[in-house]
């Protein structure tokens, strides 16, 4: 699904999780890395709002280098993730509406500094693994 086909089908359903300094964005970062989303600096303990209305479906810290991480599904194939939590405050398979409060940002995960790690995913349909989307493509401006 090419970048703009996504953008189409996710524009004005996000909200930004926190606002803050862009410390990294979407894409290669040199080291043969890539970040599939973007990094956006924070003060520990700051509320990090779900960008849109969805169903919780993982929240712990068992992903290695994310530290407490809340994913949550939403209609249409999208999937948020919200990484580096100081503390998660939903649980699985609780239902969000946007814009509730679903943790607060931190530097779990080995991170140097608070900050949100945040990545939009986005499948086409059921049957396929949802792949990153640059969030600044579908976040407003």
């Amino acid at each position: 699904t090419p970048a703009s086909d996504v953008a189409e089908v996710g524009r004005g359903k996000f909200l930004w999780p926190l606002r803050g300094e862009l410390l990294s964005g979407f894409g290669p970062t040199g080291q043969g890395q890539r970040n599939d989303g973007v990094n956006i600096a924070a003060s520990e303990g700051e509320p990090v709002k779900a960008s849109a209305g969805g169903e919780v479906v993982y929240a712990g810290d068992q992903v290695p280098g994310f530290g407490n991480l809340v994913l949550i599904k939403h209609p249409d194939g999208f999937v948020t993730a919200y990484a580096h939590l100081s503390r998660i405050l939903v649980k699985n398979r609780q239902q969000v509406a946007q814009g509730v409060v679903v943790g607060e940002a931190g530097s779990s995960g080995g991170v140097g500094r608070p900050q949100l790690h945040f990545e939009i995913r986005y499948a086409p349909s059921p049957r396929e693994r949802a792949r990153p989307v640059d969030p600044l493509l579908l976040l407003p401006r």
